[in-house]
Formats: structure tokens, sequence, C-alpha cells
């Protein structure tokens, strides 16, 4: 992610505002949000494998539009590209990591790898984020150029994955079938959509901190030459948490672990509001801290109770409904900050976040000893 510590100021300078930058981000969650759950669903369909490799040919040439484009509607075009591409990814690497680790009979070994997969990709994130501060050196379009080329390593990576065998193949491709894989998840199994609702809360929250911590770096006058240390050791405290998750869950059990991503993620926020430097970085490392943590924990939970033929669709469930809410909140979020200020923004988003958190927390923990069974999607769905 050569582009990211640099993100806003590269908008910005091609006369962008931060509601415009928040309307491209909802485009790329809209577009996400309409083909999340098809694209796990056919994940589970034609293999892992087959839909990341597609996943990688439209990241690369997404960011190849980017290189290319100098406005709002050049970019619209590239975001609505990332957004297919993404949403190829999205939920079909869990799923496979997870039957890659179910077929050896190492299941529970998944959140110590998925954390392992995050701290990788946030150490990556880090080295990007001096390699990207030195690139935007020369020009700030020079990172997307170079992004390019970063994002056809994917393509490769891909085709030499090995697809699990999985025993339980679906039955028959078909939107209906998307339909009711969804409606499992969402309003049958009363366990899966709790996890499901507090996981993409918390995703949300996460996801819209860090498109506001580069605003907060402009609010707090931090000069941008920082901007691209400061975006690295953020994503090497991700890896922190992230590597270590597992070690860390079994410790705290998983009520415990709950009511601490509930209270922290939102907290974050409204004392992000309240604090200036140098209080209000150590408020944002704490805040990226939990955010390691929550990723691999809150994917291993659904994981536990979802059947693996249908383990990708569900996942991709998740996203969707991460990326629906993101497309509700982040443009309201960013003409407030436009019209009001950064601090009001935050506030508000600690609020809402806040009540939300605490309500599916509580839906949460209130399923008790549900949370480690796996339903039979297919008798809950069909009649027999």
């Amino acid at each position: 992610m050569l582009f990211m510590p640099i993100v806003v100021p590269f908008y910005e300078s091609n006369g962008l505002t931060m509601k415009d930058i928040m309307i491209l981000q909802a485009v790329y969650s809209i577009v996400i949000v309409i083909l999340e759950v098809p694209s796990g669903y056919l994940a589970d369909v034609i293999g892992r494998r087959k839909t990341l490799i597609l996943g990688a040919v439209f990241g690369s040439f997404g960011f190849a539009t980017y290189s290319f484009s100098f406005g709002f509607m050049g970019f619209l075009v590239a975001e609505v590209i990332l957004g297919i591409g993404q949403s190829c990814i999205s939920g079909a690497d869990s799923a496979m990591l997870y039957d890659s680790l179910l077929e050896k009979g190492e299941e529970k070994k998944y959140t110590r790898f998925e954390g392992r997969i995050t701290s990788l990709g946030n150490v990556a994130e880090a080295v990007a984020g001096i390699a990207g501060g030195l690139l935007a050196g020369i020009t700030l379009r020079a990172p997307y150029f170079a992004q390019t080329f970063v994002a056809l390593i994917a393509l490769p990576a891909a085709i030499t994955l090995v697809e699990p065998i999985r025993k339980v193949p679906l039955i028959k491709a078909g939107l209906m079938e998307i339909v009711h894989i969804a409606r499992f998840a969402l309003f049958i199994d009363r366990p899966l959509r709790r996890n499901i609702l507090f996981s993409a809360i918390t995703g949300t929250a996460t996801l819209t901190m860090a498109w506001f911590a580069q605003p907060y770096f402009e609010y707090s006058q931090i000069d941008i030459a920082w901007f691209g240390i400061l975006w690295t050791t953020l994503n090497l405290t991700v890896a922190i948490t992230s590597y270590t998750a597992h070690r860390l869950e079994q410790k705290l059990g998983q009520r415990r672990s709950i009511m601490l991503i509930a209270l922290m993620i939102p907290m974050g926020y409204l004392a992000l509001s309240r604090f200036h430097l140098p209080g209000g970085l150590i408020i944002l490392y704490l805040f990226y801290l939990i955010r390691g943590y929550a990723s691999p924990v809150l994917k291993d939970y659904i994981n536990r109770i979802t059947a693996s033929h249908i383990r990708a669709t569900v996942l991709s469930v998740r996203n969707f409904v991460i990326r629906l809410l993101f497309a509700l909140t982040g443009p309201f979020l960013g003409w407030v900050k436009d019209i009001y200020s950064l601090p009001q923004a935050l506030m508000l988003a600690g609020f809402i976040f806040l009540v939300i958190s605490i309500l599916t927390a509580i839906l949460f923990i209130s399923s008790g000893k549900e949370m480690d069974r796996v339903r039979d999607y297919t008798s809950s769905t069909r009649p027999s």
C-alpha cells in the first residue's frame, strides 16, 4: 500500500474535498456491497484459487487506472475496478486458509495464522509507508505507478496456491442459493448473525478511522514528511497485536475479548476528539493496537461456527455489512468534518459506534455456549 501515507494529500492536490474522498470510498464500498456475497459464493462454487486470481487481475488494472487519472471521475472508475477486485479476494482468502488447516486437522491454529497474515501485511505496509513517502518526494503520483507493479505480484502468488479438498461441495449454483446462504447467516442462525453484526460494526469503525488518521495529522499540523513514518509505525503497531492475538485471546477468553473491543474502539474516537499532540498520537497508537487484535479474533469466531462449504460466502456477508455501513456513514462523517471540524466528526463517530458496539456486544455474549456449534445450513434453509 505504497500510496496510503499520502493518499489524502494526493486527493487534495487533485482538487478533492474530504466529502469527495469519502464519496469515492463509499462508491468503492457500494461496489463491494453489490458483489461481495456473489463473489464469495463464486469462490465456494468454482474454487477460491480461481477467484483470487481474478481479484489480482482487477486489482492491478485498478491501480493502473489510478496512475493515469487526474480528477474525481477518473478516480471513480478506478475505485469501481478496485472494488470488483477486492470483492473477489475478500472472504475467499480467509476461507481458503481455514479449510487448508481443517484438511490437516489444525483448524484451532486459524487465529494464529490469520494473525500472522495480518501482522505480515501490516509489516509490509509499514515498509511501504517509508518507500511511499520517499516516492512522494518525487511526485505524489509516483506511489501509484509503483503500486501497479506491486499489485501484479498478487497474480503469480494466487496462481501458486493449492486448493484444499472440500468434503461437502455446494450442490448447485444460482442466485437463489446466494440468497439462501445470506438469509441463513443474517436471519436464521442467531449466533452467526450476532457474530457477523458485531464483527461488521468493529470493521466499520476501524475502516473509518483509517480514513481519518491523515486528516488528524493535518489538523495537528504535522509536516507531510512525517506522514510516511507515522503510517509505518501505526501499521507496525497493528502487526504486534495481530501476531500475538491467539495468545491474548486464550488468556482473556471470548466474553472479555468482546467487551474490550466494544469499548476501546469507540472510546478511541471520543478520546482523539479531545486530545491534541502528543496525547492524540498515543491514543491513535492504542486504537491501532486494538484493531490488530480484533481482526483475526473476530474472523476466527465466525469460522468456528460456519460450515466449510459456505465459508467464503458467509465471510463475504460479513464484509458486505461492513462496506454497507461504511457507505452509509463515511460520506456523512466526511461532510461533518468539512462543514464543522475534525474533532466534532470524531466525537459524533465515537458516540455512534459506542452505542451500536455495546448493543451488538451484549447480543453476542448472550449467545453463550451456542457459539461453539456449527449449524446445518442445508436443513435450516430447505425443506427435507
